[in-house]
């Protein structure tokens, strides 16, 4: 059999071979005994995304962060499985079973802070299943993302500018992107561009951000549980944290009555608010916006500055992630709003550009701290300048990234 090796690193060979489209995950060496059993060794490599175990009669899948979806050599029988993932709905606190105050499924976090969901028969009738997403000791940074080509330097900058406002007007905005796009990603790289001076609060399903700030709470779901503890949904965490002063809101997935709470809080003050979304499009994401399940009224989509798009493309037989629309919601049409992209991929170049589309936002910038466009575009290559200085230095920790990005606020105030 032909096999062609495309990567090793440790106790971990990637190759592919002439009888499978998809690359396998090779490792070596013996698991000692653990409540994870032989997926601990796909736990510890930070260049996975996901672990997938889909029963016993398959072997465990994993999607790597360079060569995609890979099969592995781990093979893990139905009654291992359900030991395992039975170790880890007690981590969550759930009680995984078919019995009387028993649940089949679960959803919920690892100590490491990695999400997780379970199932077991009948409701997975081939077997227990696990999908590990993996949380990264050492989180991605905004230079991260420009070294892989997620977003350039100026889109960089000006997402900084956005974001911090010139402590006049932050940016109101959604990411969206399909499932695995890297939107968590990049909405964790954003947060770092919010003043340690603001109060951040962020509402999850299952916590996964990983910011690096001096005044952050953090907010997580409840869901109902077999002994009669009621559920405590997105919707009742953002309403509550809306009594706690908060400065700037991040939501991590919106989906359905919690969205119009959020552009109700983005309409009445809480400038700088943002979340992810479930959309491929500007446009697909006004549509998700206003129809049910979300029924957010078209004149509160007012209250939104940008839609900022992300994709997970193929370039080159590889996986690449990157941002592949900026648009601005630029009033009304009738009954729907009008977006005008400010920033389009171009997929022959691979890469995105501005489209020369005048910025209504900048506008908005401009008048709320009294600057002129042309401070504007200072601004930009000011903040330009320091991202290319840490990209050159390859300074690309949370700690330090933050922290030189902190002190240039501090030096601001002086």
């Amino acid at each position: 059999m032909a096999e062609k090796v495309l990567e090793q690193y440790g106790v971990v060979t990637i190759y592919r071979d002439e009888k499978h489209p998809a690359p396998t995950y090779h490792v070596e060496g013996r698991v000692q005994p653990n409540p994870y059993g032989k997926l601990a060794a796909l736990f510890e490599d930070d260049n996975l995304e996901e672990v997938m175990y889909n029963g016993g009669a398959q072997c465990v899948q994993v999607a790597h962060r360079d060569h995609g979806m890979c099969r592995t050599n781990i093979w893990i029988d139905d009654d291992e499985g359900l030991t395992i993932a039975k170790n880890i709905a007690a981590f969550t606190n759930v009680p995984l079973g078919n019995g009387p105050n028993q649940v089949p499924i679960f959803d919920g976090r690892l100590p490491d802070g990695s999400r997780v969901n379970g199932t077991i028969p009948p409701v997975s009738p081939d077997g227990p299943t696990l999908t590990v997403r993996k949380f990264r000791e050492d989180p991605f940074t905004i230079i991260d993302l420009i070294n892989f080509g997620t977003i350039n330097l100026r889109l960089a900058a000006m997402m900084w500018l956005w974001i911090e406002g010139l402590d006049s007007r932050p940016a109101n905005f959604v990411l969206a992107g399909g499932t695995g796009s890297g939107k968590t990603t990049t909405v964790n790289c954003m947060g770092m561009f919010i003043p340690w001076d603001k109060r951040m609060l962020t509402v999850e399903d299952t916590a996964e951000l990983q910011v690096y700030h001096d005044h952050w709470l953090r907010m997580e779901t409840r869901s109902e549980r077999p002994d009669g503890t009621s559920e405590i949904d997105m919707n009742a965490c953002l309403k509550s944290s809306l009594r706690m002063r908060p400065d700037r809101i991040i939501v991590g997935e919106v989906r359905s009555s919690e969205a119009a709470t959020l552009l109700t809080a983005m309409n009445t003050g809480h400038d700088g608010s943002f979340g992810t979304l479930h959309a491929n499009t500007a446009a697909e994401t006004v549509t998700r916006l206003i129809n049910p399940p979300m029924n957010v009224p078209s004149i509160m989509l007012g209250g939104l500055d940008l839609i900022i798009v992300q994709a997970r493309l193929h370039e080159n037989g590889k996986t690449a992630r990157k941002i592949i629309e900026v648009a601005e919601v630029a009033g009304m049409e009738g009954n729907k709003p009008r977006l005008n992209a400010i920033w389009k991929y171009d997929p022959v170049k691979c890469k995105i550009e501005e489209t020369g589309i005048p910025s209504k936002f900048r506008e908005t910038i401009c008048t709320a701290a009294g600057i002129t466009p042309g401070d504007f575009e200072n601004h930009v290559k000011q903040r330009m300048q320091i991202l290319a200085d840490m990209v050159k230095r390859n300074i690309r920790d949370i700690n330090t990234v933050t922290s030189v990005i902190q002190g240039f606020y501090a030096k601001l105030k002086k």
